[in-house]
């Protein structure tokens, strides 16, 4: 047998115990680990979250009856009483069939399950792709039917100018795919003229 052959058979059984050693260190030299005292929680958080049944980063996504479609998604959100849920930086994203995109954001949601009304409440911001960027401190939605309105006072920038009203609805028409932003109670539109660049 030649050196080669000698070194060959020797690395068959080092090997492997020395691979056996460094496992059996991995394990001497870990620490013991109570997974109780290892979760990220604190106890008063987790008997709030069992008690009203809280979730972290909830996603829902479905369909308008026009066919729009619709995600929300939130910090966390949980179950106060009954079929009503509450949710906290809320985030919904609704996708029109005639291809505008309207983005809502809010501190809180409420949502009433059994009338289906979700009622945004706190810094409501309402964007949308054909350049509205309007805010309020309350929105209620009908995301089945797709009407969205401000009981009070909303104000922001449109494509032509700053507005500012008592009152706001976003209504889907009742034959097609569009849907339009309607402003009362005290409508003040201040227009800016689009300059054209030749």
């Amino acid at each position: 047998m030649d050196g080669y052959s000698r070194l060959v058979a020797w690395l068959k059984v080092l090997l492997p115990l020395m691979a056996l050693l460094l496992l059996s260190t991995l394990f001497l030299l870990s620490r013991n680990v109570d997974p109780v005292t290892t979760l990220p929680f604190a106890t008063t958080e987790i008997d709030e979250r069992v008690s009203e049944q809280q979730i972290t980063s909830p996603f829902f996504s479905g369909t308008t009856n026009g066919g729009d479609r619709v995600s929300l998604t939130a910090d966390t959100m949980a179950t106060r009483s009954g079929l009503n849920n509450e949710a906290v930086d809320l985030s919904a994203q609704i996708d029109l069939v005639s291809g505008t995109r309207i983005i809502l954001m809010s501190d809180q949601g409420q949502f009433d399950m059994e009338e289906n009304i979700s009622t945004l409440v706190g810094n409501v911001v309402i964007t949308t792709s054909s350049g509205f960027n309007l805010s309020s401190e309350t929105l209620i939605a009908d995301f089945d039917s797709l009407l969205l309105e401000s009981p009070g006072s909303v104000q922001g920038f449109a494509p032509f100018g700053t507005i500012d009203a008592g009152q706001m609805r976003l209504q889907r028409e009742e034959a097609g795919p569009n849907a339009h932003l309607v402003f009362t109670n005290g409508v003040k539109l201040i227009y800016t003229p689009q300059i054209r660049e030749e």
